[in-house]
């Protein structure tokens, strides 16, 4: 459901005047299946993108003729669709992602048409260039990849993105979408200021429909990942099934646990919605030979709770038992409601009260009165000078 969830926020994208979903796909070295995670979400928009289903949806805006009518006039319809993918390849080369999505059966061919590579890794700061050894690179088709000389300069590298979508979306209402296939490059070469920046201008351009990056939470500071979780509406976490506590010895059979969580892992989804609550969702990842599967988990109710509740000695909710014996307690001052005069005790009546009196244990077997297996509470004051309760008159006893 997770998965499902995600796939259908990029596909959908943002309502006229919103600022552009935004995804962070992060992992760590317990379980480092981030980069899967965020190649199958590129595959899959990709596909979406394709096949032309991305963000083609109508959107109306109606307006009431008049307060008291319930009929509305049609001003004006507007159609928002996403046609195009912009890939900042940092880590990988253009070649590789051609040939992922040729592998997930996407038309290669014509992937000129919907998707534009900006090629971040093979020449990142343009020394390549000036000595004229660019390589291989060139040889694809600059109508799918271009070589961003200078990554540092973190301007024009928003000038070239925007250069890219528009070269196949045009200057209308078709939008296209970003996709950064690694963070932790860019914050080698720029500050996070710069790349909180760029991120931010992209989410305000009206031309992006949605923006989606992959952090290696082990290789970056603490502050950069709290920056882009706050930057983004979505977080995805990949974690490992299991853990093992600092200082745990490693056997055979540890080894053997640890090596499953490079196939296996949870993915911890927290979106963020439009009337600003949070929604947390879980999903299993299995990583195969056929590829990337979620299962949805059974227990997700319960191990949300089990997270919320903080580690302690005891135990903090009561037993059945217990919650019977507290149903059974009769407290002062409580309404009984059970058909007799309600009485409400003060604390001031005469301990030879008959009401209160101490009645000796019988002898024998006579039968046990159903009431007393209930509990009560009875409370005398100690003195007069004592402070009355709150719902106590101290001048009750004044003749006024």
């Amino acid at each position: 459901m997770a998965a499902e969830w995600i796939c259908r926020a990029l596909r959908d994208g943002a309502l006229e005047g919103e600022h552009a979903p935004a995804l962070t796909i992060k992992d760590s070295m317990a379980s480092p299946l981030g980069f899967d995670v965020f190649t199958h979400f590129l595959s899959h928009h990709s596909t979406n993108i394709s096949a032309a289903k991305s963000q083609s949806r109508l959107v109306f805006l109606f307006s009431n003729t008049t307060p008291f009518c319930l009929s509305s006039s049609l001003l004006f319809s507007l159609i928002l669709i996403c046609r195009g993918l912009v890939l900042l390849a940092f880590s990988r080369s253009p070649s590789f992602y051609l040939d992922l999505l040729s592998k997930r059966g996407l038309p290669i061919a014509s992937s000129h048409h919907w998707i534009r590579i900006l090629d971040c890794y093979t020449d990142p700061l343009g020394w390549k260039d000036q000595m004229g050894q660019c390589g291989s690179a060139t040889k694809l088709s600059h109508d799918i990849a271009s070589i961003c000389g200078n990554v540092k300069d973190v301007d024009s590298l928003f000038s070239s993105i925007i250069s890219l979508g528009r070269g196949f979306v045009g200057q209308g209402k078709v939008r296209f979408c970003v996709a950064i296939d690694s963070v932790n490059e860019m914050l080698r070469y720029a500050s996070l200021s710069s790349v909180a920046g760029l991120i931010s201008s992209l989410r305000c351009c009206d031309q992006i429909s949605s923006i989606f990056w992959f952090c290696h939470a082990d290789l970056c500071e603490e502050r950069a990942t709290s920056t882009l979780e706050y930057m983004s509406s979505m977080v995805a976490s990949i974690e490992p099934l299991i853990h093992f506590a600092n200082g745990q010895r490693s056997n055979s059979e540890n080894l053997s646990l640890l090596d499953q969580n490079f196939t296996k892992g949870k993915l911890h989804l927290r979106c963020k919605r439009r009337n600003g609550r949070v929604r947390v969702m879980f999903e299993e990842i299995h990583i195969g030979q056929s590829g990337i599967n979620f299962t949805s988990t059974s227990f997700e109710d319960g191990v949300i709770n089990q997270g919320l509740v903080p580690k302690v000695q005891f135990s903090l909710q009561l037993s059945e038992k217990e919650l019977k014996d507290r149903a059974n307690v009769v407290l002062p001052f409580e309404h009984q409601g059970n058909g007799k005069p309600v009485q409400i005790y003060d604390g001031r009546k005469s301990l030879t009260d008959s009401k209160y009196e101490v009645s000796p244990i019988p002898n024998g077997n006579s039968d046990i009165d159903k009431e007393s297996s209930k509990g009560e509470i009875i409370y005398f004051r100690d003195s007069e000078d004592e402070m009355p309760d709150s719902d106590e008159d101290p001048d009750d006893d004044l003749d006024i």
